[in-house]
């Protein structure tokens, strides 16, 4: 695999891929469809983002600092110390998942909209080892979202709207990322080992997040 480097520097948690990564996102900085070298996650406190201050041109800023102006960008208040990290590997396919979580935000989906905390999110990030198709990235984003709201289900975490179970959190953001090349893999659906590699290592990690 083109295995990530992994640092923490203050309040960053850098993920570096060795060669160019196509991704698919919906994060607050390089989201949709790019290609990078980094995603980066930026520690923040509540202070950091009171009004008139916008997130975006916040993170951007901060990328710019440390010299990742292009890099995928994603805010968050949990201990990036305490993030899941777990790789899973069958045949020639590897897939690791990387997830921050904080639940200050939890809700249930179909809730009604409120004034959110914008940072007690859970940012998860899973690369896969071979290329993919559109369809595969699709598919994989799918699959990378039922198995966080699977580990959100099993833990019994309430929506603090309304009580009920929680499936996630106001401002998740799920990043998915694989190398650039030919010969893509055209599906990852859960009858796949790709979908089941996506699948154990998203819950795993974070159910790992959760716990820490």
């Amino acid at each position: 695999m083109n295995r990530a480097q992994v640092e923490r520097q203050g309040n960053w948690l850098i993920v570096r891929f060795p060669v160019p990564h196509q991704v698919v996102s919906w994060a607050i900085v390089g989201g949709g469809q790019t290609q990078t070298h980094a995603v980066a996650w930026y520690r923040v406190t509540k202070n950091d983002l009171k009004p008139p201050v916008d997130p975006r041109e916040f993170l951007k800023t901060r990328l710019s600092e440390i010299s990742l102006p292009h890099a995928v960008g994603l805010l968050t208040s949990a201990d990036l110390d305490r993030c899941g990290d777990v790789e899973k590997t069958g045949d020639d396919i590897t897939v690791r998942s990387i997830a921050t979580v904080g639940l200050a935000n939890t809700v249930r989906i179909g809730d009604p909209p409120r004034l959110a905390e914008p940072v007690g999110t859970i940012n998860l990030l899973c690369q896969i080892s071979r290329p993919l198709s559109d369809e595969a990235f699709l598919e994989t984003l799918s699959l990378a979202s039922e198995a966080r709201t699977t580990a959100l289900l099993e833990s019994g975490i309430r929506s603090a709207e309304t009580g009920l179970a929680a499936t996630g959190t106001g401002t998740d953001c799920i990043v998915i990322a694989a190398p650039s090349g030919a010969e893509p893999l055209r599906y990852a659906g859960k009858h796949t080992l790709l979908g089941h590699l996506i699948g154990a290592s998203v819950l795993e990690a974070v159910r790992s997040g959760m716990r820490k």
